[in-house]
């Protein structure tokens, strides 16, 4: 069997100071720290003894965790075993790329983000030709403030033609953006507009508490991040009584980690098999 998990720990520090984020520039105490890294330790050690499941993993941190030697080194660990199919993370890739060569990279993938303000384009791009040169798959990705679309137009410009670019709409706001500016976005990412809506999803049969599940740092499972019902933890022996077909109990959806398993959008055939980091044909 194949099994996606979105995995998130205690860790919730930030090297940067995003205005619009909680988690900017919080810094975690060293018990938490080291809680996060005994709880990945048990987590890579779980993986190891499945030897019946395929994973697919994807690390979802509240804050940056690359610039942590524990996940490094859980990711390069993962990589190397033959039941991983994929370890990927979320990261706005601040941190040194030297631990990538002990890594298996074809079974690495990363989810960049770049940030306007905490970074310079240059120093992102430089980054990002580093993982071209390792060979590490990744994707891009900006949050669409209006103010920073002149910004995601110059990054575009800048980054390979093959390279996907997502970008995370603003929706709060109806109408946030005018016509122009969504056809601009739309120019950019060719599949922003499931992005800019939140998905009607109350009763849709979705893949989540399936093949794809929310693990937290105490391996409690939960069927997505936004669904908050325990339905089992994978350190219980019959985790994998908890597995089975369900369809979603909120009323909408709209963040890709979320709404990427539902059923009815097909996404899975558009991301090829990469949803998990966000890795689109374009």
């Amino acid at each position: 069997m194949m099994l996606s998990i979105l995995y998130r720990g205690p860790l919730s520090s930030c090297n940067y100071g995003c205005p619009y984020c909680p988690f900017a520039k919080t810094k975690d105490s060293r018990e938490t720290l080291e809680k996060d890294a005994a709880q990945l330790l048990r987590f890579v050690q779980f993986v190891q003894q499945q030897h019946d499941i395929q994973f697919k993993i994807l690390f979802t941190p509240w804050g940056e965790a690359l610039i942590r030697k524990h996940y490094q080194e859980a990711m390069t660990t993962l990589s190397h075993l033959p039941n991983v199919h994929k370890v990927s993370i979320q990261t706005n890739l601040s941190s040194r790329l030297n631990w990538l060569q002990k890594a298996n990279v074809s079974k690495i993938a990363l989810w960049t983000t770049y940030h306007p303000g905490e970074t310079d384009r240059t120093a992102f791009l430089q980054q990002c030709h580093q993982l071209d040169t390792l060979g590490v798959a990744y994707s891009v990705g900006v949050v669409g403030f209006k103010e920073t679309i002149t910004e995601i137009e110059s990054l575009r410009a800048a980054l390979p033609a093959g390279r996907y670019l997502w970008i995370n709409a603003l929706k709060k706001q109806a109408d946030y953006y005018t016509a122009e500016e969504t056809a601009v976005l739309q120019g950019i990412d060719p599949h922003v507009a499931y992005n800019m809506v939140h998905h009607e999803t109350l009763g849709k049969a979705c893949k989540t508490g399936h093949t794809v599940i929310s693990v937290d740092g105490d391996g409690n499972m939960h069927r997505c991040h936004f669904i908050k019902e325990k339905i089992g933890n994978i350190y219980d022996t019959t985790f994998r009584q908890s597995l089975y077909p369900r369809a979603c109990t909120n009323a909408t959806c709209g963040c890709h980690i979320g709404y990427v398993h539902l059923e009815h959008l097909q996404l899975y055939q558009l991301y090829e098999g990469r949803e998990l980091e966000r890795i689109a044909p374009v």
